[in-house]
């Protein structure tokens, strides 16, 4: 009894900080609509404020915040996702291939036109749930996310909830992943430990994947996993989980030609630094292509199950309206579609679709061949350089896509991503007209949120690292 007197005596501000969150959380999980933007903004303020505060207070007691930030995850188990209706797809995918179907060669348009399916469950609500937009598409989830969502569906039960367990489970099993390599990691580099709860215990990590289902956490985990068995000297075996990485989400191709340095650099780069100086610019470079050739071998086994005729029009048209067709919550993009306007009028995305990853591609070129890329700690900021660039000139930008900014960000010195984690709450008033007769997004809205973003971004690339170079 002394003991436990002692122990809330001296832990009752994070206490009281976490059975506040315990309360906010339940009311966004099971109490919130979305169109309550008034609600969903204050809720997220909250809870992002105590976040940071936890953080600040606990940060010596990395136990401790495990324990807080998984008992945050499972105020949401029961929770049908309110943010997002994603995940109707990937309940749907999953029960198209228990089936014995390729869900990449029809669309849920195609597949009802033919007539309920037999031994399908909850087809109709499933199809309504995904809306008009996910229905008519080919599906664009790789074959590890597939392999997810089928397992999700093994779950025991035969509702829409059941499955959604399924999903949850396995996007908060993925976070303990991330947690475990993370802190590994981050301890190798003699960076805190605690620099990892930025990304566990951030609202935004834990409403957008375990709440909203999306599955960044899962693409992350084996992203964090692999830089760490990279480090480590374990390259054969970090090419293999890279490519299990890249099959659950597209976007970590981004980040290959950034590895060059790594394996070329003068001190050989591959595992914990070894002197071995006179290792040949050959043998590095036989290293490099090995390492390529394995993610590449593996991510091709990886969708060989799935491979048909269709199979790679299919999968190329999906991905390739992502550059050309869907508009939301972009910053340059929509500046240079408004100057577009002025010299043709419409259809600009068709034009600047194209350009902007030829660009991004050339950024990228520039990094790896001209940026100091040699240590981990270079070669997680050349990531997240990249990748922000990437999303700068996007045309489509979710909420969720922050994610993989935010994670790189904890092994760096920039903290934009986290400002951006909090301010992207901001695009799902994008629509705040949507029941008026303007049904387009509120470009004031968005550009608060990239002048915030922008802001703190170039104040720390810029600004703040031209001040301490004039210090020293």
């Amino acid at each position: 009894m002394l003991l436990n007197s002692a122990f809330f005596k001296l832990n009752r501000i994070p206490l009281l900080l976490t059975v506040s969150c315990f309360i906010f959380y339940t009311a966004f999980a099971y109490n919130l609509v979305r169109t309550d933007y008034t609600k969903l903004i204050m809720l997220y303020a909250i809870l992002f404020f105590l976040f940071y505060k936890l953080v600040q207070i606990l940060k010596h007691n990395v136990s401790l915040l495990t324990w807080i930030a998984f008992g945050f995850r499972a105020v949401f188990i029961f929770a049908i996702p309110n943010l997002s209706q994603d995940f109707y797809r990937f309940i749907w995918d999953g029960q198209i291939t228990l089936i014995g179907l390729n869900p990449y060669l029809t669309t849920p348009d195609f597949q009802m036109g033919l007539g309920i399916l037999s031994g399908f469950p909850n087809q109709m609500e499933l199809y309504e749930g995904m809306g008009p937009l996910n229905a008519s598409h080919f599906t664009n989830y790789p074959p590890i996310n597939q392999f997810c969502f089928v397992l999700a569906n093994l779950f025991p039960g035969q509702s829409i909830l059941s499955s959604v367990i399924g999903l949850r489970l396995l996007i908060i099993a993925a976070d303990f992943g991330t947690l475990y390599f993370g802190k590994k990691l981050l301890e190798k580099l003699n960076i805190p430990a605690h620099n990892i709860f930025w990304y566990i215990l951030n609202p935004f990590i834990i409403i957008e994947l375990t709440g909203n289902l999306h599955f960044e956490g899962v693409m992350i985990f084996f992203l964090i996993w692999s830089l760490y068995l990279l480090y480590v000297g374990k390259w054969q075996w970090a090419a293999v989980v890279l490519a299990l990485s890249i099959s659950v989400k597209l976007i970590p191709l981004i980040f290959l030609p950034l590895f060059f340095q790594w394996f070329t650099s003068t001190s050989l780069n591959t595992g914990i630094q070894d002197n071995k100086k006179d290792v040949s610019l050959w043998h590095k470079m036989t290293k490099l292509i090995s390492f390529y050739a394995i993610i590449l071998v593996t991510t091709l086994l990886l969708f060989a199950p799935f491979y048909a005729s269709e199979f790679i029009n299919n999968y190329a048209q999906t991905v390739a309206l992502w550059f050309q067709n869907f508009e939301f919550n972009a910053s340059i993009y929509y500046v240079a579609r408004e100057i577009g306007y002025l010299f043709r009028g419409y259809n600009e995305i068709a034009i600047i679709g194209k350009i902007t990853p030829i660009i991004v591609v050339l950024f990228i070129l520039i990094i790896t061949f001209f940026r100091k890329n040699k240590t981990t700690v270079e070669l997680f900021t050349a990531m997240l350089l990249a990748l922000s660039f990437y999303y700068f000139t996007a045309t489509t930008v979710h909420p969720w896509y922050v994610a993989t900014l935010l994670i790189l960000s904890v092994f760096t010195k920039y903290k934009f991503p986290l400002v951006w984690s909090f301010v992207i709450i901001l695009s799902y008033l994008a629509y705040i007209n949507l029941n008026k007769a303007d049904k387009s997004e509120n470009l004031w809205i968005i550009g608060l949120e990239y002048a915030i973003v922008y802001g703190v971004f170039i104040w720390e690339v810029f600004i703040k690292k031209t001040t301490s170079s004039n210090k020293l």
